[in-house]
């Protein structure tokens, strides 16, 4: 009778070993009826919004006079902004920096003596920020008239965003998936299945944005490009289906 137990033992476990060995092998056999494809979706749009910086710049032995100069240029630059058409609450001024100046003084022999004041250096930011960006984008390119009017000016070229980002991500993430899903579609036509399936995972890549018709590199954290009037996106989408 014992060893009836031990023969109904070793036939339960052969059993169940044959149980779990099949599983295996109709999981393996079905992760290879599996087609990996990457999605793409693209699209070219224009910037909606245009940032623009500068600084007002002064020097003078003292701080009144340096701040009645930046009043002054201040205003002129104010002035001709709003002959282009531009509000004044398009244009935000920071507060003053000062900083005072100095030289250093050598001896006769060439012997450092140490420092001399020589007057304060003053620098107010402002930011123009519109929807307007023709309007802006001729502020930035004639600002430098201003010159010739005494005013010292630094600026630097426009930035250009995109204020409705997020439809362009999703549009983007759209056209991916359906890019990748006619991929796959068509592999597994080809290989002689009835189509793809159900999707088994996907992943999404990192959206990049450049300028369009450049050559800008791809970063593997993404890109977004403010130097571009005219965009370009782009994002992937790495699919599963499982084949029919």
């Amino acid at each position: 009778m014992k060893n009836y137990g031990k023969y109904f033992i070793v036939a339960i476990a052969a059993v169940l070993c044959a149980s779990v060995l099949s599983r295996a092998y109709i999981y393996k056999y079905r992760l290879q009826e599996t087609i990996t494809v990457t999605g793409l979706g693209e699209t070219e749009f224009e910037s909606d919004l245009i940032v623009w910086n500068g600084y007002i710049t002064a020097e003078s032995q003292d701080v009144a006079s340096g701040y009645a100069q930046i009043e002054k240029n201040k205003k002129l630059v104010a002035d001709f902004i709003a002959s282009k058409g531009i509000p004044a609450e398009a244009i935000v001024f920071e507060f003053v920096n000062v900083n005072k100046q100095y030289e250093s003084v050598y001896s006769q022999q060439g012997g450092y003596m140490g420092q001399r004041f020589t007057g304060y250096s003053m620098r107010q930011q402002f930011t123009l920020e519109s929807k307007d960006i023709d309007a802006v984008e001729n502020v930035s390119r004639e600002i430098s008239s201003l010159i010739a009017k005494g005013v010292s000016i630094e600026a630097w070229a426009p930035s250009y965003y995109y204020t409705r980002l997020d439809d362009v991500k999703l549009d983007l993430i759209e056209k991916a998936s359906k890019d990748a899903r006619n991929r796959a579609s068509k592999i597994a036509r080809n290989a002689g299945s009835s189509g793809e399936g159900r999707l088994v995972s996907s992943r999404l890549g990192v959206f990049q944005i450049t300028g369009a018709n450049s050559d800008e590199e791809y970063s593997a954290g993404g890109s977004f490009n403010t130097s571009s009037r005219q965009k370009k996106a782009r994002v992937t989408i790495r699919a599963e289906y499982r084949v029919k």
